[in-house]
């Protein structure tokens, strides 16, 4: 069986001085990729900053004989994020792989949280892989070759109590995740969203100890790092990963309700006597993307005897 290598390949891994982003890339480096480990150094809350967290992962990549540098900008400001690009350039002399992996937690309930707390989830979360992502791109699509992961969460699928903040940031990376690979395709460009499940700084906040020992973030990085593979084709996806477990999620619509008006305007009346059919998922079908949702709405309206 081959292996799966990165060799001549440079990955950008945010966040990467500790947990999930340190496995990512201690694996990648030790399947022949160059890293640029880029770690603002700062708490899980977003205060402060250190260069210590990416040094100590360049220094364990190069002790193993790995190509690694450091990286200590902002992934939230564009200036920051083209001069971490320009690094991994400079050093290697292309990149090929991005992972968004950067965030930070601001948990309060809805009622209690700031203003602030709203906005300094979506600087780092979201407008971080923005402009990584952003500043990626024009190489990607240059060569003809490229591979991003977007970082989601349970908490952006489900919802979760005291994270409307984080929620919204981790759905909405999916969402720009689906668009980018669409737009990434014919130039050979892979965007892959992954809600990993691994012990972390943020994790520990919100999960019981024995949990926490078992989800190792070295369970998730085999799934990041197939993703990025040149071999892969998988683009547009999904995926929930941690404890050895791998599952790729996908929307699901059910037969819905059609009105019987002309018009295409139910009254208040009919959609309640009708609400069983509306909200009933027992003969749910996958819905694959835009196209195959637009389609639904111009069939032509099978009308009751």
């Amino acid at each position: 069986m081959s292996e799966v290598r990165y060799d001549g390949k440079t990955v950008i891994v945010t966040g990467g001085g500790g947990s999930l982003g340190r496995a990512y890339c201690l694996l990648f480096a030790s399947r022949g990729a160059n890293v640029v480990v880029n770690d603002l150094g700062g708490s899980y809350t977003g205060e402060g900053a250190s260069q210590s967290a990416a040094d100590k992962v360049v220094e364990e990549i190069k002790a193993a004989g790995g190509n690694a540098i450091a990286s200590y900008e902002s992934v939230s400001e564009m200036d920051s994020a083209e001069k971490t690009i320009k690094a991994g350039i400079d050093a290697f002399g292309r990149v090929d792989i991005l992972i968004n992996n950067a965030g930070i937690l601001r948990d309060k309930s809805f009622a209690k949280m700031e203003e602030d707390d709203w906005d300094k989830i979506m600087e780092v979360h979201m407008k971080g892989a923005f402009c990584m992502t952003k500043a990626c791109w024009p190489h990607f699509r240059e060569q003809s070759y490229g591979r991003v992961i977007m970082t989601a969460s349970a908490a952006g699928i489900y919802g979760n109590f005291g994270q409307a903040n984080y929620s919204a940031a981790k759905l909405g990376l999916f969402g720009m995740g689906q668009t980018l690979a669409l737009e990434g395709k014919k130039y050979n460009i892979n965007v892959n969203t992954i809600a990993p499940v691994a012990r972390s700084r943020m994790t520990e906040t919100v999960m019981p100890p024995p949990l926490l020992e078992k989800l190792r973030p070295e369970a998730v990085a085999p799934l990041v790092g197939w993703l990025c593979s040149e071999e892969s084709k998988e683009s547009g996806s999904l995926f929930e990963v941690g404890a050895g477990r791998f599952f790729k999620l996908g929307w699901q619509r059910n037969g819905g309700f059609a009105t019987a008006n002309d018009d295409g305007v139910a009254s208040l009346e009919e959609l309640r006597d009708n609400w069983s059919d509306v909200a009933d998922m027992s003969d749910a079908k996958p819905v694959r993307n835009i196209q195959d949702s637009t389609m639904e709405f111009m069939k032509p309206i099978k009308k009751k005897s």
